[in-house]
C-alpha cells in the first residue's frame, strides 16, 4: 500500500506562507516523517506529563503529541490565533480551499497530528484520520466520531469480543483526550511557544471537552435523516 499523503498550505499574505507535509503509514496510520535532530526541552515527556500518561520517562524520554508541534510551533511564532488566511488542504482524492482563522487552520491540521503521533489516548482517532475531513463543523464531527465508534463495535463484536451499542466508551475517550490537550497547551504556554499554536489546541479541546455532553443531543437532531430505516427496515426490500 503507498503512503498516504496529506498536504496543509497556509497562506497569511504575499510575504508569509507555510506549506507543511504529512506522510502517513498506510496500515498504522502513525506519522512517517517526524522532526528529527535535538528537540526543544517543552517536548520532553517529564515535563507537564499528561497525569493519565502510560509511558514511562526512563523509557521514552519525548511526549509523542508534543514532537509533533515543533515545526507548527516555529512556522507560526509571529502569527496571532485571530490572523486570516487561505487554508488549502490536498490528499490523493481531494483539494479543499478555504478562508479561515489561523487557529482553526492549525487545529483541523492537530486533528491528523495527534492521533498519527504515537500517543496511546489520541490514536483512537486514527479512523477519523484515514477519512480526514479539513475544518469539520461540530455536527460533522459528532457523526463521524459516533460512526467511527460503532463500526469499532461492530469490529469488536465480529472478533468474538465484547461490543457496546453505547457511547459511553467514546464519552470516555474524549475524556481523556481533553486532558491530553489541556496539558499539552500546558507545556506550550510555559513554554513562551506561539500564541496561535495555544489557541488552537485549546479550539480542539472545545470538541474534546464538550462532545461528552453533546453527543446524545447531536444524536437526536440528526435522528430524523434515518426516518427510511424506520420505516422499512433493509432487509425488508428483499
Amino acid at each position: 500500500m503507498d503512503t498516504i499523503n496529506i498536504q496543509y498550505a497556509f497562506k497569511l499574505d504575499q510575504q508569509r506562507s507555510a506549506i507543511i507535509d504529512l506522510q502517513l503509514d498506510p496500515q498504522t496510520l502513525e506519522l512517517l516523517n517526524r522532526p528529527d535532530g535535538k528537540l526543544p526541552f517543552w517536548t520532553q515527556l517529564d515535563f507537564h506529563q499528561c497525569p493519565h500518561c502510560p509511558l514511562d520517562p526512563l523509557k521514552h524520554a519525548v511526549c509523542p503529541v508534543a514532537a509533533t508541534l515543533v515545526d507548527i510551533v516555529d512556522r507560526f511564532e509571529n502569527v496571532m490565533s485571530y490572523d486570516e488566511l487561505d487554508l488549502e488542504v490536498t490528499t490523493t482524492v481531494r483539494h479543499f480551499f478555504q478562508r479561515t482563522t489561523a487557529q482553526r487552520a492549525i487545529s483541523s491540521l492537530l486533528g491528523i497530528l495527534f492521533p498519527s503521533s504515537g500517543c496511546l489516548h489520541t490514536a483512537f482517532f486514527r479512523p477519523m484520520v484515514r477519512f480526514h475531513l479539513p475544518l469539520a463543523t461540530e455536527e460533522e464531527t459528532v457523526f463521524r466520531a459516533g460512526s467511527m465508534f460503532l463500526l469499532a463495535q461492530y469490529y469488536l463484536r465480529e472478533k468474538k469480543t465484547a461490543g457496546f451499542l453505547s457511547f459511553d466508551g467514546l464519552k470516555q475517550i474524549y475524556e481523556n483526550m481533553n486532558i491530553v490537550n489541556m496539558n499539552v497547551a500546558e507545556r506550550l504556554r510555559n513554554a513562551s511557544c506561539a500564541e496561535s499554536s495555544v489557541n488552537a489546541i485549546v479550539l480542539l479541546d472545545v470538541f474534546a471537552h464538550t462532545m461528552p455532553l453533546l453527543i446524545e443531543e447531536q444524536l437526536d437532531e440528526i435522528r430524523h435523516l434515518f426516518t427510511p430505516y424506520f420505516t422499512r427496515p433493509p432487509e425488508a426490500a428483499y
